[in-house]
């Protein structure tokens, strides 16, 4: 195949899904990793896909494009774990915590399993079995039930009902796209409706989501920057959202540096 048959290739595959990995382009395509990593670099300076770490993304993204929780796991993947350690010092043993779906708030679930005596509601297939995996003494997982999504969460009226009995102390929530104009949102509706329940049930609203998240707009906003007492992300975000951010959010914490700001 010719680099620009391999190229045609890649834009078309990330047009279809919304994010691809390297390591699954490097098996599709039968060639090697530096190769599939020079295509996308060569495709990210057309302006055809976002170079991220471990893959590419659309370039901006389709408001109703949900890319699946296998895809989303292995791309910016150091860039979360660095997000998931910084969160996890915000949590103290005892507490009880919210955990959305989602990749980020899959290693920041990595990141608290040795916390003692912790409840946590979850509406994350993957999160409740890790945590129950984990058999930490005195954790317990709510798990709220509903209707799967593409990310592996869990929603529609019988999660929803579910959250609304309960209230919590905190709320780690991972987002699609988060804007000033357009707050929080996801491209999934029934999930939308679902994380705005967790908010409303949780007396803070930590976010954490690495820096590629800042600008993206989904199909569905369901809260406001008003709403988030802090996020969490990496050290990729820019010097101007930092700007627009302070504007906006009580706190940021950027992951991999000294310290965190009261805004």
């Amino acid at each position: 195949m010719l680099a620009s048959q391999r190229r045609a290739t890649i834009a078309a595959l990330v047009a279809e899904s919304g994010a691809v990995r390297v390591a699954d382009l490097v098996q599709h395509l039968g060639v090697s990793d530096m190769t599939v990593r020079r295509d996308i670099e060569q495709l990210a300076r057309e302006g055809l896909v976002e170079r991220v770490h471990g893959g590419a993304l659309a370039v901006g993204g389709r408001s109703s494009e949900e890319p699946g929780f296998t895809v989303k796991s292995g791309l910016m993947t150091r860039e979360k774990e660095a997000i998931a350690a910084a969160a996890a010092a915000l949590v103290e043993p005892g507490a009880s915590i919210g955990i959305s779906a989602g990749t980020t708030t899959f290693e920041f679930a990595r990141a608290v399993r040795g916390v003692p005596d912790l409840t946590v509601v979850t509406n994350s297939i993957p999160v409740a079995q890790l945590l129950h995996e984990s058999g930490t003494p005195g954790q317990t997982v709510v798990l709220t039930g509903g209707v799967r999504t593409p990310s592996d969460s869990l929603v529609g009226p019988v999660a929803d009902q579910a959250i609304a009995a309960l209230h919590f102390d905190v709320l780690f929530l991972g987002v699609h796209g988060i804007s000033v104009e357009a707050g929080l949102s996801t491209p999934n509706l029934a999930e939308a409706e679902t994380n705005r329940r967790l908010v409303q049930s949780a007396r803070r609203v930590v976010v954490v989501a690495d820096h590629t998240k800042w600008g993206t707009v989904g199909l569905s906003s369901f809260a406001a920057l008003d709403q988030v007492d802090t996020l969490v992300t990496d050290a990729g975000l820019a010097a101007q959202a930092r700007a627009e951010i302070s504007e906006h959010l009580r706190r940021l914490v950027v992951a991999g540096e000294d310290e965190d700001r009261d805004l």
